[in-house]
């Protein structure tokens, strides 16, 4: 009884009925590579943790962190040479098109080319003017073998004669404004060919058409297969000899318009890109941005 009472009122006679006491543990063992350190350890009084209990990063994980990380290092670089890139090449594709903003379409469109019934009008009158001038050419000539009388023959000669002064350019313009057979295809011919120097114009040494094959990418109507044929003859550099007809001229400016709008697109492209780069702060893919 005495016992417990001095135990009760000296506690250092037992240390055992102290509580318990908390005490800071030794760090654990550095890891190698890539590996984070164990947090430090705090073990109470009488228990002991070695560093084999301490879960450690499995070799997956310590890669995908040294993936990140290169990726964090990295990227923005990547990032800058990609832009840098795709920079170069729309100046590219921006300065092998350009001759396409040159592109005239009156003179391809031809708004002036006669139609097919102005035409056949004008033959119809051609042929009534021929046989009328044959018809008195006849009488005339019947009127010397004296099949005809004399005044009949005299009044052929003289209507063969009006008939074809009336049939002149210079006469036939002081009482019809219509054009003549001739005159209409004077004007397709004329209108061919300018086009046709038209073409040689835009093609130059380069071949426009083949050039502007390359901004497909923006404007899929550019890969059509009925613009095959045009862009095979402009790439071996005989595409204005082969352009003979009206229709080949309006295909042609078809596809020319179509290359505008992939000019187009490839223009705002390129400022869009122009623009994000400088937010970016990279210098090198904004450089001769002056001149694409």
């Amino acid at each position: 009884m005495m016992a417990k009472t001095d135990t009760a009122q000296n506690p250092e006679a037992n240390p055992l009925a102290e509580g318990p006491v908390l005490r800071q543990g030794r760090r654990a063992d550095p890891l190698s590579g890539h590996e984070q350190p164990v947090a430090e350890a705090h073990v109470t009084q009488g228990e002991s943790v070695s560093t084999t209990d301490v879960e450690q990063p499995s070799a997956v994980e310590v890669l995908g962190k040294q993936g990140e990380q290169d990726e964090q290092e990295w990227g923005p670089e990547a990032d800058e040479v990609e832009a840098k890139t795709r920079q170069r090449r729309l100046r590219q594709l921006l300065r092998q098109c350009e001759r396409v903003l040159l592109l005239d379409f009156n003179r391809l469109a031809m708004s002036d080319w006669p139609d097919n019934f102005s035409l056949a009008e004008a033959r119809k009158h051609r042929d009534l003017w021929v046989f009328s001038a044959l018809v008195a050419a006849v009488v005339f000539l019947s009127g010397l073998t004296g099949f005809v009388p004399a005044w009949l023959a005299g009044g052929g000669f003289g209507a063969f004669a009006l008939i074809v002064l009336a049939g002149l350019p210079g006469i036939r313009r002081l009482y019809s404004h219509t054009p003549s057979h001739v005159d209409l295809l004077m004007r397709r011919q004329r209108l061919l060919r300018e086009a046709r120097k038209h073409v040689e114009y835009l093609e130059s040494d380069t071949g426009l058409l083949w050039q502007c094959a390359a901004m497909a990418d923006f404007n899929p109507a550019l890969k059509t297969t009925r613009f095959s044929g045009l862009i095979n003859l402009s790439e071996r550099r005989a595409l204005p000899a082969a352009l003979t007809r009206r229709e080949h001229f309006r295909l042609y400016l078809i596809y020319m318009l179509e290359a505008e709008k992939a000019y187009a697109q490839v223009e705002s492209a390129y400022f869009k890109g122009h623009q994000s780069a400088i937010d970016e702060g990279w210098d090198s893919a904004v450089e001769r941005t002056d001149n694409p």
